[in-house]
């Protein structure tokens, strides 16, 4: 009986060829889920996400619908495609959760971010910082006579990119509120 030969660079269809059809690249994704406005809520979904090992990148929660009692929670999170959809199917499950959308996949979406700098530094690296500053549409919301705040809104990567420019400035504190987005056009997501 001959052996088998399968031709160079051809691949083997075999029920038993257990190697995985699935992507194991990691993705950000940004996720909308309107839950109850409810105390407890906001640590399930949390536990969810620590319970398992996942990682949250970014979180924002405000209440949205004030007669309803709903809030929007935005998460951004990274993961395969199969965690992340593990990920929608569990928060799917929670009872007080009505709604999961993931705005990566279900069309454009636009992401925004609030971010404080506190730049400290005199001389250049004072006029560089304000300069910079202009050019990024920072706004100046305190100053004193060694540090600035501003205050700048965009996407994450701009924020980040800010954040670099800053730091051989005197960058010295910073806060972000984390992404908050929408899905563009007609679409209503959570």
């Amino acid at each position: 009986m001959s052996p088998l030969k399968i031709k160079k660079g051809a691949t083997s269809h075999s029920a038993y060829d257990l190697r995985p059809t699935f992507s194991d690249k990691e993705e950000q994704h940004t996720l909308a889920v309107l839950v109850e406005n409810e105390p407890g809520v906001l640590a399930r979904v949390i536990g969810l996400f620590s319970g398992r090992g996942y990682n949250i990148d970014s979180l924002t929660v405000a209440e949205v619908d004030h007669l309803g009692h709903r809030s929007r929670i935005t998460i951004v999170t990274t993961g395969t495609p199969q965690i992340i959809n593990q990920i929608k199917a569990q928060l799917g499950r929670i009872v007080d959760v009505h709604k999961v959308n993931d705005l990566t996949v279900e069309g454009p979406s636009v992401e925004r971010e609030l971010a404080l700098f506190k730049v400290t530094g005199t001389g250049d690296h004072r006029i560089e910082a304000i300069r910079l500053a202009d050019i990024f549409r920072a706004s100046v919301v305190d100053s004193t006579l060694e540090s600035f705040v501003f205050e700048i809104t965009g996407t994450p990567e701009k924020i980040d990119a800010f954040a670099e420019l800053m730091q051989p400035l005197g960058l010295q504190e910073l806060a972000r509120t984390g992404v908050a987005a929408l899905s563009r056009g007609g679409v209503s997501a959570a």
